[in-house]
């Protein structure tokens, strides 16, 4: 996609643990890190590959957002879709919460594959790739951000699927729940910081906001 909006699509199972919390996490971060003209610049939205079509998000999710303040950019209004070839064509970017998930995105619509990444792999990837540190626009940062990332694919070494995979934490214990939700939180705090840039390190509110959602320091 071009122009002067970005789009991010966060892709899970069924669309109630995983991707709608990225989404809230999301949502939160742009908010506070950029100035609400251009916060608006970033569309967020999720959906799954096995979506419980109409849901609403999990109860334990929804425990965990209101937790960590987020519930107000999820929850309430969160309706559980499927995943389509459409949405993954207007996306700029598509995050999975696993491999397969990834996959499933691909076949969907094989011209994204260099704009669809598991949310652990972009985050792995962005963390080598070198963005213009003079860049100020935020939609362009993220655009080049994208393309880095995807040539940063045939220079990585090799990790495992778990390695790039958030675990379902659906019916799970605590602790899976928490490690899932921190692994999130974590990944995508790493991805915006990269993509904003100076945005991020001139806003006041960077570091608290950080650990609200990754459970510790930036």
């Amino acid at each position: 996609m071009t122009g002067d909006r970005f789009r991010i699509l966060f892709v899970c199972g069924a669309n109630i643990c995983r991707s709608p919390f990225a989404e809230a996490v999301t949502r939160h971060l742009l908010t506070r890190w950029l100035p609400p003209g251009e916060a608006f610049r970033f569309s967020v939205v999720s959906a799954g590959v096995k979506a419980v079509v109409g849901a609403d998000v999990d109860a334990r999710t929804r425990a965990e957002l209101i937790r960590c303040g987020l519930h107000r950019e999820s929850g309430a209004r969160h309706v559980a879709q499927q995943v389509d070839r459409s949405s993954v064509a207007m996306a700029d970017l598509v995050l999975t919460a696993e491999r397969e998930h990834r996959g499933v995105v691909v076949a969907m619509h094989p011209p994204a594959l260099r704009t669809t990444f598991s949310l652990l792999e972009f985050s792995r990837l962005l963390a080598s790739a070198e963005l213009d540190p003079l860049e100020r626009d935020a939609v362009r940062r993220a655009r080049t951000a994208v393309a880095a990332a995807a040539a940063e694919r045939g220079m990585a070494p090799p990790v495992s699927p778990e390695d790039d995979s958030v675990p379902d934490p659906m019916g799970g214990p605590e602790e899976l729940r928490a490690h899932s939700y921190a692994l999130i939180g974590s990944a995508t705090s790493s991805v915006l910081d990269a993509i904003l840039g100076e945005w991020r390190r001139t806003s006041s509110t960077n570091r608290t906001d950080a650990k609200s959602v990754t459970g510790g320091g930036d």
